[in-house]
């Protein structure tokens, strides 16, 4: 078995399961020995025929580990029966730092269990995959979990056996304490770190890596002031941050930055890991521009790090708002070598306004605007990351009002933060 693998058995018995259905997590941990408990609710509406399989990706190698979680999802997609359903899944030890693993449970209604344990037994060969079975016990009442061992793989006996219980849900959601420089980086070092592991396997990384290889270290703060425009979209930010650009004769920069739209849509494609990486290199090579444009003018600047780190902690986090980590969380905090702007503005507009808007437009969309569109909840915990995020703090502006309005609202503020 691979080294992590092996260092996270030893205390298996210690970790809390959580299955996502219909978004919202359902948690269950195992036991040795049974007291009476109630069966877990993901087990409850199993048909009697039904049978359930987890699988948990365990490597130390985050490039490998990232890449192939995706892949995996897409593997079991296209070979599992049709009649089984895929759900996402993590296991992880109780308010422990990445101790988070990722994985999918699967619920087979399929006449025969072959195909499936088939498929399950090929993956445990090669690939670094914690497999466990779920067994009903007579009348329903007892559910038991059978972890499979890589050695008794052909023979399909089992390791060990675990009485699987009801568990409550943790003080943190698991996904927090797994957010810092996975989800959300918060140094330069970090995020090129990742990158650099990926020039062999993603031509596109080494072309970023060579824009960033005459980085400077963290400059001082430039002598005009720096605006950022935050926001969903259809929101006005293009239309407000031109009318900024043009009534303070500033210097207007998008972010990510042009230099990086050829491959965008390359990144969009890789896992969470090595795409929140890149974006986090976007934000470093804005930086260096409105390091060289604030010496000469006002910088404005549609979108920055705020829709970086909004963005991934809502995508992160399941189920509910609540779910999101405290106010006072570091997560929320500025990276301390990315340059601050002086002021950070976020649009905000009634979300049926949006939608219209958006229609009118017609425009293409990203996964996570589509998202937004779709999930209202979504899109709940996306504004609530950006009103949390310090460092500075964003000020908000209701963007109903006509594009004059607002206009002069924002430059209201501007003029009384940053004395233009």
């Amino acid at each position: 078995m691979a080294r992590r693998t092996m260092s996270v058995l030893p205390q298996w018995s210690s970790r809390i399961f959580s299955v996502e259905l219909d978004g919202a997590p359902f948690y269950f941990s195992t036991q040795e020995k049974h007291r009476g408990e109630e069966v877990p609710r993901v087990f409850r509406k199993i048909p009697n025929y039904g049978r359930c399989y987890s699988l948990l990706v365990c490597s130390s190698d985050r490039i490998r580990l990232a890449r192939f979680y995706g892949e995996l999802k897409d593997k079991l997609l296209r070979d599992l029966p049709p009649e089984c359903h895929l759900s996402p899944m993590s296991s992880f030890l109780p308010n422990v730092k990445d101790s988070l693993l990722k994985g999918y449970f699967l619920n087979d209604n399929s006449e025969s269990s072959s195909p499936t344990e088939r498929l399950l037994r090929d993956l445990i060969q090669r690939d670094p995959v914690l497999v466990c079975s779920y067994l009903r016990g007579e009348g329903g009442q007892l559910w038991t979990q059978h972890l499979w061992s890589h050695a008794d793989s052909q023979t399909m006996e089992m390791s060990k056996d675990y009485y699987v219980v009801p568990s409550e849900a943790p003080e943190y959601h698991p996904s927090t304490l797994n957010i810092i420089n996975s989800d959300v980086f918060y140094s330069f070092e970090e995020a090129y770190g990742i990158l650099k592991k990926c020039g062999d396997i993603i031509p596109e990384a080494k072309s970023v890596l060579e824009l960033l290889a005459s980085r400077a270290e963290a400059r001082s703060k430039p002598d005009f002031p720096v605006i950022v425009i935050e926001g969903l979209d259809a929101t006005g930010k293009t239309t407000l941050t031109e009318s900024l650009r043009d009534t303070l004769g500033a210097c207007l920069l998008p972010s990510p930055p042009q230099c990086l739209s050829p491959m965008r849509a390359r990144f969009d494609r890789e896992p969470p890991l090595i795409r929140r990486a890149f974006y986090a290199l976007a934000n470093y090579i804005t930086a260096e521009q409105i390091g060289q444009e604030g010496m000469k003018t006002p910088v404005i600047v549609d979108r920055f790090w705020h829709s970086t780190a909004a963005y991934a902690i809502a995508t992160a986090v399941s189920g509910a708002v609540c779910n999101l980590p405290a106010e006072d969380s570091e997560i929320y905090r500025w990276p301390s070598d990315l340059l601050q702007p002086s002021l950070v503005v976020l649009l905000t507009l009634d979300p049926e306004e949006r939608k219209r808007r958006l229609r009118n437009r017609g425009q293409g969309k990203t996964e996570e605007e589509q998202e937004l569109d779709d999930n209202q909840l979504f899109r709940l915990k996306v504004e609530k990351a950006y009103q949390r995020i310090r460092g500075p703090a964003c000020v908000t502006v209701d963007a109903s009002p006509s594009t004059d309005q607002v206009l002069q609202e924002v430059l209201l503020l501007i003029r009384g933060k940053c004395h233009l």
